[in-house]
């Protein structure tokens, strides 16, 4: 009995012995395998997107010049038709009732009462308010034609960034399918809309068969500067709150060292550092520095 309950106090000393040493054993050393980058040295500018409309500033209304019938209708939404063409043909109502009679009492009178009405300018037709057959008063409208020569571009830029844009002549716009256009300031109205703040900027361009309410991105530079420290946005780490900005600098070829920095413009996926100053020798972790603590073990690997 008494060797029974040696061997129990044997084997008991054994195994706690065995679980001290395990708990005593080093924990493996974490090294993150991480991909670097250096700075760039180049020219940077920082831009705003805006969203430009395009619109006819002047419209034609085409307007009966008497009392009577449509008896024509070449006027179609959507058509665009050179100055003079004819739109319209009016049968007037004294024509109607009594013009067959006067040519039957005389057929060298030659009696038609038909009116022509006519494009004053060339166009697009965008609304057509009769068709053939429709009686009609003087005066009443009978189609709109948008003015092509009238075509623009309308930006309504915040009030705040007026500085960016007044006094530049030209824009570039780019429309949905990836087409761009050159573009000229042509005028600034002189009022501002009280609910939100803009101030409408039309803006020509050499292209009138765009349809309107075309929606173009119009780039406007804010800043730019000629020689810029710059790192990829991906180097860049942050806070939760976007307030506070670091780098992980590579200290020799294992270790990654936090240092906070001090950002300025962002362009192209770049980011400005204006201080502290690095030099083009200076590596830093690119891609595997989320998370890391100061002073990480690294393994640098091929991106």
């Amino acid at each position: 009995m008494i060797r029974i309950v040696l061997y129990f106090v044997l084997a008991t000393f054994i195994s706690c012995g065995h679980q001290a040493a395990d708990d005593d054993a080093p924990e493996p050393e974490t090294i993150t395998p991480v991909t670097i980058t250096g700075i760039t040295i180049a020219p940077m500018a920082e831009y705003v997107e805006l969203n430009a409309t395009s619109a006819f500033l002047q419209k034609s209304i085409v307007k009966a010049s008497a009392n009577g019938y449509l008896q024509t209708v070449n006027a179609i939404v959507g058509k665009t038709v050179p100055a003079g063409s004819e739109l319209f043909v009016l049968k007037t109502k004294e024509a109607r009732s009594i013009g067959n009679t006067i040519n039957a009492l005389d057929s060298t009178f030659k009696f038609s009462g038909l009116i022509t009405i006519r494009a004053a300018l060339t166009g697009h037709v965008s609304e057509v308010d009769h068709q053939t057959g429709d009686y009609v008063q003087e005066g009443e409208q009978l189609a709109v034609i948008n003015d092509v020569n009238s075509f623009v571009f309308v930006l309504n830029l915040p009030y705040e960034l007026r500085p960016y844009i007044l006094g530049k002549k030209n824009v570039l716009l780019k429309l949905p399918d990836g087409q761009s256009l050159p573009g000229t300031i042509s005028q600034v109205t002189a009022m501002v809309d009280s609910a939100s703040q803009t101030q409408s900027i039309f803006i020509k361009v050499n292209q009138n068969k765009l349809p309107v309410n075309l929606v173009a991105k119009v780039t406007v530079e804010k800043i730019a500067k000629a020689s810029v420290v710059s790192l990829p946005k991906g180097a860049v780490l942050s806070d939760e709150t976007q307030t506070n900005f670091w780098v992980m600098k590579v200290a020799g070829d294992t270790v990654a060292v936090k240092v906070p920095v001090k950002k300025g413009l962002e362009s192209n996926n770049q980011v400005e550092i204006d201080s502290p100053r690095f030099s083009p020798a200076d590596r830093f972790v690119l891609t595997g520095s989320y998370g890391l603590p100061d002073t990480a073990k690294i393994k640098i690997v091929k991106q």
